[in-house]
């Protein structure tokens, strides 16, 4: 992993949390783990924040649904979330809690909701006005030939409900989509293929409502794209801050972030990936509302750019709740 930050601070705007004490939280639940086919991540994400939150004197504990209880959590005073995908990441858990009426750090029942659920998330783009990448749905009936008519090829086939590129596959070539269908649909019924945006990568941290320097993404092999392996298991992708992009631009793809953020009605802190094509057209790809927290993960690199170090980073997060 290549990180090209750069020293200097990309803002002199100071960060300033509301919680100066670490009693003022009470008792913290991190909630981590889970059944997801994100499971893995999550408990790295998690373990992560809990060790972040000690360090500082926070009364945190690890909180695993897989294997406690969901109702123990109402002996907690709130919640720190960082359970990735389904049942975490897609309103379940933000509607348990807010029925228990428990603080929690992120977005609500609505934006998890519509962030888990790429298509409707992508209408709900659209219908704002906001660029997204052309997509159409698929199932095991679907022509494969108008698909291409349609969208072109190389695609992206993706999963319509899991995260962290769990099930997607590129494919360049007419005869590649069956099998590509066939490994997305073991991860649900919703599939999707997307037009293939050749170009650069970006991803847009936002956090209080304000887009942080933007991240551009460079796996090894620029043929391919940002997949699983690269983002938590590999040490040969590249991220560049500064991103590369003008000035201009790059308050462009923020306000364009910020606004794609506000349309799902996402809260505190999130993720936005997106992709600029050759052209020089920014194309909204998807949102993240419980976004990884790991040694590899983007918003911690986005926070220190921000002058904000992984432990404030944490303290910071969890005083949102407060």
């Amino acid at each position: 992993m290549e990180n090209k930050q750069s020293t200097k601070e990309q803002s002199s705007k100071e960060v300033t949390s509301k919680v100066k004490n670490a009693s003022e939280f009470g008792k913290v639940a991190v909630v981590y783990g889970g059944s997801s086919n994100e499971r893995s991540v999550s408990l790295d994400s998690g373990a992560a924040v809990l060790q972040a939150l000690q360090n500082q004197g926070v009364d945190a504990t690890h909180f695993d649904p897989k294997h406690q209880d969901i109702t123990e959590l109402r002996q907690y005073d709130r919640v720190f979330n960082v359970l990735h995908g389904r049942g975490g990441e897609d309103g379940l858990l933000q509607g348990v809690l807010q029925w228990f009426d428990i603080p929690q750090t992120g977005s609500g029942i609505l934006a998890s909701a519509l962030g888990m659920d790429k298509v409707r998330t992508k209408q709900l783009w659209q219908g704002c006005g906001l660029s997204t990448a052309p997509f159409s749905l698929l199932t095991a009936d679907t022509d494969w030939q108008q698909v291409v008519n349609m969208l072109g090829l190389p695609l992206i086939i993706k999963p319509v409900h899991e995260g962290s590129s769990i099930g997607m596959t590129k494919v360049n070539n007419l005869d590649e989509l069956p099998a590509a269908y066939a490994t997305a649909v073991q991860c649900g019924d919703a599939v999707m293929a997307e037009r293939w945006i050749t170009g650069r990568e970006f991803t847009i941290v936002i956090i209080d409502d304000e887009a942080y320097p933007v991240i551009r993404l460079e796996p090894a092999d620029i043929t391919n794209f940002y997949d699983f392996e690269a983002k938590y298991n590999r040490n040969d992708t590249s991220y560049y801050i500064p991103c590369g992009l003008s000035a201009t631009d790059e308050k462009h793809l923020q306000e364009l972030s910020l606004a794609a953020f506000r349309a799902v009605d996402a809260k505190g802190w999130g993720r936005i990936d997106a992709m600029q094509d050759e052209a020089g057209n920014f194309w909204l790809l998807e949102i993240n509302t419980v976004p990884g927290m790991t040694s590899h993960s983007l918003v911690p690199m986005a926070a220190k750019a921000r002058g904000m170090d992984f432990d404030a980073l944490c303290w910071h997060i969890l005083s949102q709740t407060v």
